[in-house]
């Protein structure tokens, strides 16, 4: 008996649910979405990852005006991005130009693409 009662009492409560949700206005997931991605107080960070790499070769610029490239071997990396190239003129946390050295190790973060972003550099603007 006891048993049926506990049943009896989930459906009561799984209705209340129910109600709840149908209490709320109807609303599309492209509008829920885009009511999301209006609010300025919630702050998502875009998904990224860190993978460790070391500096193989300094290629020279062929040119005296182009900075000179250093070739990546990215560990972990699939094969068409295994080696990657930067330009080798970067600033370290005080401000100061720093160079990568071959066989150096460094760490690379891989951030994706914001959406929202590229889709705001699309929106015509109101010029009238």
């Amino acid at each position: 008996m006891l048993h049926r009662k506990g049943k009896k009492e989930l459906k009561i409560a799984t209705h209340a649910a129910v109600k709840n949700e149908m209490a709320k206005p109807r609303m599309s997931r492209s509008a829920r979405i885009a009511e999301l991605n209006l609010d300025t107080a919630r702050n998502i960070e875009q998904p990224s990852t860190i993978m460790p790499g070391t500096v193989t070769k300094i290629i020279a610029s062929p040119r005296t005006n182009l900075p000179e490239k250093a070739q990546i071997a990215v560990a972990g990396a699939p094969l068409s991005y295994r080696d990657i190239h930067i330009e080798n003129t970067l600033t370290d946390e005080y401000g100061d130009d720093v160079r990568l050295k071959k066989g150096g190790h460094v760490a690379i973060t891989v951030t994706a693409d914001d959406d929202r972003q590229r889709k705001q550099l699309r929106k015509p603007t109101d010029s009238a």
